[in-house]
């Protein structure tokens, strides 16, 4: 009865999740804090993204927080560096803590921050020649510190969230405060933002071999603005599958796996994606990885490979990315 009650919960956030997707009235691209949208973690990114169905230790709290659920050992940490375009660093790192061998689930902490650069910042001034003048040099700041849980709530289905404080600061601006024909009062503003976000998911296992499912809702947040526009943060719902393929095969002398996963992730900033990962796993030790995603101009295709022995592991990935020539990230893991 507890398993059908489930199944019943799984199957109205499939649909309610379809019904957005099946929405008409789409508005596109009205977010905003863009960088909560973009993947650091290594094993992930060569597996271009499709991790909603994956149990993946802490880093789980970046993708589906339930993925952290069916956890083994005590502690879980992960530590990403992403090269991402125009010089723009993004660093990630993530701590799972096993409570009482899942007992009492599992707690998680998420941190992740960027590195823009220097910025030169000018004004508009009317009195010079060009129109404007130079101000100092500027930095801006984003970083996003989460707190997740994640409980095995049977043998199959498990549940998980995660509240994040999210903070961006796009520097100080002059505005006109009071403007008449004759006068213009203006006035500095800053442009600094520090709103919640929420994240949830769930993973059911059917039962039938590796067969899992998976759905997160990531990125909800109440409506915020810099000055008069209003906006959201980059909401996304993920639907998410995955199996071990070599399953449908005899065992062999040779223990390896090949895992397949697939996402269908809803954004409200773009068009929907559909997320193919591959990771060829040799005796626990090598994975070799691949993957695509659609509705992506610059960045379709993935790879990545990783090392992973007594508990140590080290994933790189490789994305070309059209103009923007190539992303590369990395990860370094340790459980116990």
């Amino acid at each position: 009865m507890k398993e059908r009650a489930i199944i019943i919960i799984l199957a109205t956030c499939i649909l309610g999740v379809s019904s957005g997707i099946a929405s008409e009235n789409e508005k596109l691209a009205q977010t905003g804090f863009q960088f909560l949208s973009v993947v650091s973690d290594a094993r992930a990114s060569g597996m271009a993204e499709a991790m909603t169905s994956l149990e993946t230790g802490s880093s789980a709290l970046f993708f589906n927080p339930a993925g952290m659920a069916n956890m083994e050992g005590l502690i879980d940490i992960s530590a990403s560096d992403n090269q991402w375009i125009a010089d723009i660093r993004h660093n990630t790192f993530s701590l799972a803590l096993n409570l009482a061998n899942g007992e009492y689930g599992v707690l998680g902490f998420s941190l992740q921050t960027v590195d823009y650069g220097d910025f030169y910042g000018t004004r508009v001034d009317k009195s010079t020649d060009l129109g404007y003048v130079d101000t100092e040099i500027f930095k801006l700041t984003a970083m996003a510190a989460g707190v997740g849980y994640a409980k095995r709530l049977t043998d199959r289905f498990s549940v998980g969230g995660q509240v994040r404080w999210v903070e961006q600061d796009l520097g100080k601006s002059i505005i006109p405060v009071i403007s008449t024909d004759l006068d213009t009062t203006e006035g500095e503003t800053e442009n600094s933002l520090t709103p919640l976000a929420f994240d949830f998911g769930t993973q059911f296992k059917t039962g039938f071999k590796s067969l899992v499912f998976g759905m997160s809702v990531r990125n909800f947040s109440k409506e915020i603005k810099y000055v008069e526009e209003g906006f959201q943060l980059p909401l996304v719902f993920n639907l998410g599958i995955s199996m071990d393929v070599l399953d449908f095969m005899e065992p062999g002398t040779i223990d390896h796996s090949l895992l397949l996963s697939l996402d269908a992730s809803h954004y409200r900033s773009h068009a929907e994606q559909i997320k193919v990962g591959l990771d060829y796993q040799l005796m626990h030790l090598l994975s070799i990885r691949g993957g695509y995603i659609t509705n992506n101009n610059e960045s379709g295709l993935s790879f990545g490979v990783g090392v992973h022995s007594y508990g140590l592991g080290l994933d790189y990935a490789y994305t070309p990315f059209g103009v923007f020539d190539k992303v590369q990230r990395m990860t370094a893991r340790f459980s116990l």
